[in-house]
């Protein structure tokens, strides 16, 4: 119970990153014809902030449910990768924790517990963590649901921005340093364009980014690649770090 507790306090941070984007994505999700009940739902079910308001989005212009669930599984492929990384620091759990812990596994909750000391890396901190990380989602959008009613209109629609401003926050920091990386965004942005002029937007989406990754295997520099992760990890572990001796300084001043 201690290590869950301190998992919950670890993850408080980010309930003003998540609050926000959901409420962004219940918005969107409304605006979309979506039903209240379903858009909740979507996130108590899925809890994909950025695959959440894609299918939003393409759901918005028509696209049909398969090439929704293709793009969805496109864009959470990483996800193999960082549930792979949690359950090897949590392999000696029983197999219904370990599921319940891959369900919770995102960006944030991914790179605060594997940026955690030894002591920290069990399945207890982890459920404490997702349990925060989850509920200030689903609350979110159950806030989302009730503004989408009172918030002016002219709000609601800005609202519809918070797709590409994610995408564009996930994107930059990776690319900034990395000019074959760079280019290979440009080339898949532009085949996208193109693909657009004779096939169905969504798949046209999916194409362009299946195309893209198979050609970065070959362009992208992975030594740079590796660098890049390096310092994401370094400042991951600073951020982290930073917060631990705000909250010693709390503790100390009460």
């Amino acid at each position: 119970m201690k290590d869950y507790i301190k998992g919950m306090r670890t993850g408080v941070p980010v309930i003003f990153g998540f609050i926000p984007v959901a409420i962004a994505y219940a918005v969107m999700a409304r605006q979309a014809g979506i039903g209240a009940f379903e858009t909740v739902l979507m996130s108590a079910a899925v809890f994909a902030g950025a695959s959440q308001m894609m299918a939003v989005e393409m759901l918005s212009q028509g696209a049909a449910a398969v090439t929704i669930i293709v793009a969805a599984f496109i864009l959470n492929l990483r996800h193999l990768i960082m549930s792979t990384c949690v359950i090897n620091r949590i392999k000696k759990e029983k197999l219904w924790i370990k599921l319940l812990a891959v369900f919770g596994v995102t960006d944030e909750s991914f790179a605060i517990f594997t940026t955690q000391k030894k002591e920290n890396s069990n399945a207890a901190f982890f459920l404490g963590l997702i349990t925060v990380t989850y509920s200030s989602w689903v609350g979110g959008t159950v806030i989302g649901v009730i503004a989408s009613g009172l918030l002016p209109e002219i709000v609601s629609a800005s609202l519809g921005v918070a797709l590409y401003a994610m995408f564009i926050a996930i994107l930059v920091p990776g690319i900034r340093d990395n000019m074959r990386l760079i280019m290979l965004v440009i080339f898949t942005a532009l085949l996208n364009m193109g693909l657009s002029s004779f096939m169905d937007s969504s798949w046209a989406l999916i194409a362009a980014t299946l195309i893209g990754a198979f050609a970065g295997t070959f362009f992208v520099d992975m030594e740079k690649m590796a660098e890049m992760e390096e310092t994401c990890l370094e400042a991951s572990k600073d951020a982290v770090s930073t917060l631990e001796k705000v909250k010693t300084g709390d503790r100390s001043n009460g």
